[in-house]
């Protein structure tokens, strides 16, 4: 099996593509859908879904609600950011609050990242 394929996560990630978050629909709509390269929204990577994925950068964007300062999220996120390491892609991660607060400040960091 391909390492970064992973069947039966599909249709979950289908789900949250069209159930995305406000936050991720603003950055995905008002930043990273007109952008000239491609960037994929909700993207099976092995055993995880990345919030978005640019391969041509193997970047994955993470956009965090209030549970991921959790304990046991924090965890979760931790293993998920070594995984994605071992592949070769960096991950940046932003709040709910960065989205809400410092829009602009967010897409330039991306911009960086590219």
């Amino acid at each position: 099996m391909n390492e970064t394929k992973n069947k039966k996560l599909r249709p979950f990630a289908q789900k949250l593509r069209r159930e995305m978050t406000k936050e991720e629909r603003r950055l995905w709509y008002d930043f990273l859908k007109p952008l000239p390269t491609t960037v994929n929204r909700q993207k099976v990577i092995g055993r995880y879904i990345a919030d978005f994925y640019c391969a041509a950068s193997k970047l994955v964007i993470e956009i965090d609600g209030s549970h991921h300062f959790e304990e046991e999220t924090a965890e979760y996120d931790k293993d998920r950011n070594a995984y994605f390491s071992e592949l070769g892609i960096r991950v940046l991660r932003y709040s709910n609050y960065d989205i809400n607060n410092n829009f602009e400040g967010v897409c330039e960091d991306i911009l960086r990242s590219l």
